[in-house]
């Protein structure tokens, strides 16, 4: 059987979470509640920055998405330093190399209008994925 390599929307490859590159450190938040496309907009501003320079952009940001961003940031970047199975030398070589934001799981909420009515409120959730790589 071929081993055919399963690309995302991106056109880059998907991997596993064993078979991931020894040079790159993955850190997941999931279910966060934070709308998803308030999440992307702050994650194309930091997408192929070097760690301090993203740091510095989320850090001073006024958005809750940005803050989420930063924690999930602080640990990919925890996770290449610790991890046994990396090759990530020198920290402040890392760079932002890829940001997945999905949506989670929507909190369905109603509201009361006028005639017996009803509106729905829509909690949106994410799942927020950083990738960093060795430049």
């Amino acid at each position: 059987m071929a081993n055919h390599q399963i690309l995302n929307a991106e056109g880059l490859p998907k991997y596993k979470k064993h078979d991931r590159p020894r040079n790159e450190a993955v850190a997941v938040a999931k279910y966060i509640r934070v709308q998803p496309m308030k999440v992307r907009i702050m994650a194309r501003n930091i997408i192929g920055q070097p760690i301090g320079q993203a740091i510095n952009t989320l850090t001073f940001s006024p958005n809750k998405s940005a803050q989420v961003l930063l924690k999930v940031l602080n640990s990919a970047v925890a996770n290449a330093s610790s991890s046994n199975r990396s090759l990530v030398g020198d920290i402040d070589k890392l760079v932002v190399y890829r940001v997945y934001v999905d949506g989670g799981p929507t909190l369905k909420r109603w509201h009361p209008r006028s005639q017996g009515r009803a509106n729905a409120i829509l909690k949106r959730t994410s799942h927020i994925t950083v990738v960093v790589k060795e430049a």
